[in-house]
């Protein structure tokens, strides 16, 4: 279940655990702290509510960055219930959340509206206007308006913190392996199959194409990739191109996909496509001969290292 800040809380979700982040990404760090709620929740027979905000409050201060995100709000929502949430609070962030002091996000959004009767941050989680609130101020207002308080310390994976700045520059190295380490789980884009200029079906190569949207730019380059057709469930394995095909003109970012051993059609339809191993940096070809010998190639590679 999805919910919106903005509206009422059901009366059945009044009185959970929320576990409070931007969980952009959901690594290991963010689900130690969903693991808390969902702990303290069960020991008290209470539901679960895992908040994340949306568009992420950088996007609003600063609209200007190049994209960012780690996950979409489906993907969210998914990875939140799988581990063991009841529903997914957003926060939508606009000027007047931007605005609203901390103790009343404390008080009157999450004690009064949300009705929480537990929050679960990390240890460095700031919140309210001008990021005047921490985990001290949740616990000292918090107290007055019947919200208990935990926090989690950092969770660390080879001497360092886990963190999505830091998942963002495995991906923007190609670093597929130190990527799913961090989150668990290959990073993956999903989205919706569009039209193309059809070129790869000239050349035996017939691609599933995908815009980036929203989603941070991993290095651009060949990727061996799994797939998943959402509607049916259906797994997939290929190749695919990350980048803006200097090949051919006019450049355009794309994720173009090439799954072995398909027939079907997938245009409309959603997928997901898990990034599981960098092959190569993108590269101009003279010909269209030498870039279909250069995929023939890719893909045998990509067929071994996936197995």
């Amino acid at each position: 279940m999805q919910l919106d800040h903005r509206q009422p809380i059901p009366q059945a979700l009044r009185g959970a655990i929320v576990a409070l982040g931007n969980f952009d990404g959901f690594h290991l760090g963010h689900q130690a702290v969903v693991a808390e709620a969902v702990a303290w929740a069960r020991s008290e027979g209470r539901p679960v509510i895992v908040a994340t905000f949306d568009p992420h409050p950088v996007r609003h201060f600063a609209p200007h960055v190049p994209p960012f995100r780690l996950t979409t709000l489906d993907q969210r929502q998914e990875l939140f219930l799988a581990a063991g949430a009841d529903a997914m609070l957003v926060f939508h962030f606009d000027g007047a959340l931007a605005g609203m002091e901390a103790d009343s996000f404390v008080a009157d959004l999450l004690g009064g509206h949300v009705g929480a009767a537990g929050v679960v941050t990390g240890e460095d989680f700031t919140f309210g206007k001008a990021r005047g609130g921490n985990v001290g101020v949740l616990r000292t207002v918090g107290a007055t308006c019947g919200v208990a308080a935990r926090a989690v310390g950092p969770v660390k994976l080879d001497g360092q913190a886990v963190s999505s700045s830091r998942i963002r520059d495995a991906l923007k190295a190609g670093d597929c392996a130190l990527t799913a380490r961090l989150l668990t789980r290959p990073f993956a884009i999903r989205g919706a199959v569009i039209h193309g200029d059809k070129r790869g079906r000239t050349i035996s190569f017939p691609t599933a194409n995908l815009e980036l949207g929203t989603y941070l730019r991993p290095r651009f380059g060949i990727y061996a990739v799994s797939g998943r057709v959402l509607a049916t469930g259906q797994k997939l394995l290929g190749a695919a191109n990350l980048g803006v095909r200097p090949t051919f003109d006019p450049p355009k970012e794309l994720l173009e996909v090439f799954f072995f051993d398909f027939a079907g059609d997938l245009y409309g339809q959603e997928i997901e496509v898990d990034l599981r191993h960098f092959l190569r940096p993108e590269a101009k070809f003279d010909s269209l001969d030498a870039l279909v010998v250069q995929m023939e190639l890719d893909c045998a590679a990509a067929r071994v290292l996936l197995g």
